[in-house]
């Protein structure tokens, strides 16, 4: 068999997500952020796997929203365990044959065989494998000639146009208790890269304190397809009281905490995004009080963006060597629905002016800022 380290990945294929009210998730995808339906099971699908789904769709992602209708689903089981939240993740590879020769051979646990389903002329082949991330698994998909969500799907067309210019999924970010056996995984497995890495705390500007909280982030990669994972820990001290950590509470274990989209122009698209009724996190006004200063220590003397439309929209900048990102974070569905079950995910939304990075400025800056206004309001 071939030495070759990639699996063959090209991408994507599509993100399958559990959740409570197929409606509601339709109406924030659809009519909030305007993707379109592209495909929906079918009566005779449902009937035999209990549960019901749509795809909702803009440029280079796929979304596979479902709901149980049956106590016996492989929906209804994630929940008894887990909120709401995503499961698979599917990509798309050129020889699936090899793929699952080569995850076989690295001891990849996988959960069936090769399932093959050829209709209207085209061909469609899938599998998938256990992860160490909790409850969820990773799906391989290859095409030929085949122009369908999945079978037991049919094709639609409704919905949005993607006016907010939605380009593809930058990254997916994973949030456990402990990284490495993940990152082990990921390396000898998957034979992803590591990319980059940040570890802070926000106690360390006060020793003195009694709170804060920190993380650490490894991001690997499948450096043929570009297809990357952003993966945090809690940090201690206060380990419990992580960020991260709260996450593992609300969800039930690791998991899938957010997938980033990239967009072309993410000053208008949040603007508008707004108007439809879209909800953002809050940044402190004096997080943008340090921004330029702490932009041009890390080698950035210039933005093209103006620092006060930053403010106004809550548009979060970080970069290094004269390139930079800007980043901004919709509230997490437990919080948008006032309902825990709906889960702690979310997502952001990121332009690359040319940084591959992952906003590490931004983690510790916005984790102090938030800490900086709560200690003003107690004073």
């Amino acid at each position: 068999m071939s030495e070759k380290k990639n699996l063959g990945i090209i991408g994507y294929d599509s993100v399958r997500f559990v959740t409570l009210d197929l409606e509601r998730s339709r109406q924030f995808y659809v009519d909030k952020l305007d993707f379109a339906i592209t495909a929906r099971t079918t009566e005779a699908f449902t009937e035999e796997h209990g549960y019901k789904g749509e795809v909702y769709s803009a440029r280079n992602i796929d979304l596979e929203v479902v709901e149980s209708t049956s106590d016996s689903s492989a929906p209804a089981l994630h929940l008894k365990n887990y909120a709401a939240g995503i499961t698979t993740v599917n990509f798309r590879v050129q020889d699936i044959e090899f793929a699952f020769e080569t995850l076989e051979a690295r001891g990849a646990t996988i959960i069936d065989e090769i399932r093959t389903i050829e209709e209207n002329g085209g061909t469609y082949r899938h599998f998938e494998i256990v992860t160490p991330l909790g409850n969820t698994t990773y799906g391989f998909v290859e095409r030929k000639e085949y122009d369908r969500h999945a079978p037991g799907w049919d094709s639609v067309k409704e919905g949005g146009t993607n006016r907010f210019d939605f380009a593809g999924i930058d990254h997916l970010t994973s949030n456990m208790r402990t990284l490495k056996p993940f990152i082990d995984w990921c390396k000898s497995v998957m034979g992803f890269e590591q990319f980059w890495e940040i570890a802070f705390h926000t106690s360390d500007i006060d020793p003195t304190r009694q709170s804060g909280s920190g993380l650490k982030s490894i991001v690997v990669w499948d450096e043929e397809s570009g297809v990357k994972f952003a993966n945090n820990e809690p940090a201690r001290p206060f380990f419990n009281n992580s960020q991260i950590q709260v996450y593992l509470n609300d969800f039930g274990g690791p998991g899938v905490q957010h997938a980033a989209f990239g967009v072309r122009d993410i000053i208008s698209a949040v603007k508008d995004l707004r108007e439809t009724g879209v909800e953002f996190l809050y940044t402190p006004p004096n997080y943008y009080d340090s921004a330029p200063g702490r932009l041009a220590e890390q080698g950035v003397s210039k933005i093209d963006e103006d620092y006060d439309v930053l403010r106004e929209t809550g548009i979060l900048v970080d970069g290094a060597e004269e390139k930079y990102l800007l980043q901004i974070f919709m509230k997490e569905a437990a919080q948008l629905y006032e309902q825990p079950k709906a889960g702690p995910f979310f997502v952001e939304l990121i332009q690359r002016k040319g940084d591959p990075g992952f906003g590490g400025g931004n983690f510790r800056a916005l984790f102090e800022s938030i800490e900086r206004d709560q200690a003003d309001r107690i004073n």
